[in-house]
């Protein structure tokens, strides 16, 4: 029985200004992921502290949700047989200067913000983030 699953991936506003989405795209169809639904929008500072919601509590809230509300972003639905884990190993570490070679993170991220991609770090939280931006 294969485990497949779905996963919501963000290209950030620093990649998609530097014009990397189809390079990324591409690294995550290399890694065998099917790019389910995507679409590119640029979302407001209230929908970005709803979708981090999650981190309101947090330190770097408001500049997450600033930052995610800067420009425009691509949004994705991956899926693959495990994609939740897959993902987060192939993002690499929030810190692109920590990330191990060959993330995309440590290939594309600029800093600890401006990382280049989000992806869902749990089951629960996925169904969360892929309805929040694909809700029908």
């Amino acid at each position: 029985m294969s485990n497949i699953e779905q996963t919501l991936s963000i290209i950030k506003p620093d990649a998609v200004e530097r014009n990397l989405q189809d390079q990324i795209k591409t690294e995550f169809k290399n890694k065998g992921f099917e790019i389910v639904k995507e679409k590119k929008l640029h979302i407001s500072k209230d929908e970005a502290e709803k979708f981090y919601k999650v981190h309101e509590s947090k330190p770097f809230y408001n500049d997450l949700c600033t930052y995610l509300s800067s420009g425009p972003i691509v949004v994705m639905i991956l899926q693959k047989e495990n994609a939740i884990l897959d993902n987060r190993k192939f993002m690499g570490a929030t810190n692109p200067q920590e990330a191990e070679v060959g993330t995309i993170r440590k290939k594309y991220g600029i800093s600890i913000d401006k990382n280049s991609v989000h992806g869902s770090d749990n089951l629960e939280n996925s169904k969360i983030e892929i309805d929040f931006f694909f809700k029908d």
